[in-house]
């Protein structure tokens, strides 16, 4: 029931990869051009038909910028703050031993926007690339072959795979004659027969068109994936498409696409040019790592369960609300009856990708995957203080007003907001989520 209002379609566990190859995918890409908005969505939400509320009642903590009394101002701040991230960054990642706990620490605090750290960084708190740095070109490129030859065996069609045989073979014994090759039922496209070849490539038709669809509405405010001139989407459709087929238990589940696609932005924009011509191959094997650690969530089958499962999760939400604030617990659970399920489905399946503007889905996610305990630990840290962060606003409203609120969630200091999540007292419970 929840599954449908929500829009999500069924799907169970279990990820699967083979740790992925080589991709076409384009150079490296200017970031300030690339995130050129294109039609602004307002504070940063995205749904379609939505109405946009009142700014001036939901802005939160918006503060005048002022030059304080020393004269420094505020952006000059930032600046020396991001140049000394920056230095602390690339001393790490030259080292021949990356300190992960370090790196964690100096990524939690934001990552700068510009060159390769932010892909780098990514790659190593995924566990895609290792500690040792002396291995990792190594490990690219087996990771680069093998999704090389994974897109050959799944991708391709029986007739593309029958030509490329020939081709090879017609090499081999020079050329000669065409010799007209006998076609059995099996092999033939219109054969319904469970070991057809084509039966199984079509059994995947309606899911690669609903990725398609899925495609066209992802950032479109976004130059990055919506100009015509780079052709971001058939690298995505390749990674969506193989994750489904080697997943047949799990397929693929709406909403896939908004958690690849902060991945293959960060790694197609990386200024190493080999680095953003294999950005399909390395957004794959990381896509993959990053789902598996929320892979119950898309299950159906385990909504229900006690231990694991999306209604699991959102219980845990629940409960670090009620210890970190009680009174706004009550207001929302027996007040106003404002279910988590109906505004943190979203927020927790989908990374809060939804939720904030492009540029701010990056800052978060490197709080994220930097996390110590894990990227739902930290997750679930952010959501209650989503909540706690419009504590009066809330307080105020009735069922329709905050729910309203929630699922259009205000522009916010975003800097502010983490903070709150690193000193949200974290979920007493022993549950973790796992994948088997």
């Amino acid at each position: 029931m929840l599954r449908k209002k929500l829009n999500h379609s069924e799907s169970p566990r279990n990820v699967s990869s083979d740790h992925p190859g080589t991709s076409g995918s384009e150079p490296g890409l200017d970031l300030g051009e690339e995130l050129e908005i294109l039609h602004p969505l307002g504070c940063g939400w995205s749904n379609e038909g939505s109405i946009e509320p009142i700014e001036e009642e939901w802005e939160v903590d918006r503060v005048p910028t002022r030059v304080p009394k020393d004269g420094f101002c505020p952006n000059s701040r930032n600046f020396v703050e991001d140049d000394e991230k920056r230095s602390d960054l690339e001393y790490e990642l030259i080292q021949k031993e990356i300190n992960l706990e370090k790196l964690q620490r100096i990524t939690s605090t934001g990552i700068p926007d510009g060159g390769t750290l932010r892909a780098t960084t990514w790659k190593l708190l995924l566990g895609y690339l290792p500690p040792s740095r002396d291995s990792w070109q190594k490990v690219l490129s087996e990771n680069r072959v093998k999704y090389s030859k994974l897109k050959e065996e799944y991708l391709l069609s029986p007739l593309q795979v029958s030509s490329r045989e020939e081709t090879s073979s017609s090499g081999e014994h020079g050329d000669g004659p065409l010799r007209r090759h006998d076609v059995s039922d099996e092999d033939h496209p219109l054969s319904l027969g469970e070991t057809s070849a084509w039966q199984k490539y079509f059994e995947f038709t309606e899911i690669a068109e609903q990725i398609d669809r899925d495609l066209q509405r992802t950032h479109p405010d976004l130059k990055f994936f919506t100009s015509p001139s780079q052709k971001k989407k058939e690298p995505m459709r390749n990674i969506l498409l193989l994750f489904a087929k080697l997943n047949p238990t799990t397929l693929y589940v709406q909403g896939m696409n908004e958690i690849l696609a902060p991945i293959y932005y960060v790694f197609c924009t990386d200024p190493v040019e080999e680095n953003a011509a294999n950005a399909e191959a390395d957004s794959f094997g990381c896509f993959v790592r990053l789902l598996s650690d929320s892979v119950d969530h898309f299950c159906q089958q385990l909504d229900n369960n006690s231990s694991v499962g999306i209604h699991s999760t959102l219980s845990r939400l629940q409960e670090m609300l009620k210890v970190n604030d009680e009174e706004l617990w009550q207001h929302l659970e027996v007040t106003t009856k404002v279910n988590p399920q109906f505004y943190a489905f979203r927020w927790i399946t989908l990374l809060l990708t939804q939720e904030f503007q492009f540029n701010t889905i990056l800052r978060i996610w490197d709080s994220l995957l930097s996390h110590p305990s894990g990227v739902q630990d930290m997750l679930l840290r952010i959501c209650c203080a989503m909540l706690i962060h419009v504590k009066n606003i809330l307080l105020k409203g009735d069922f329709a007003t905050n729910l309203y609120l929630l699922q259009h969630y205000p522009k916010v200091d975003i800097e502010q907001l983490l903070q709150e999540a690193r000193d949200i007292i974290p979920d007493t419970s022993t549950h973790r989520v796992s994948v088997d």
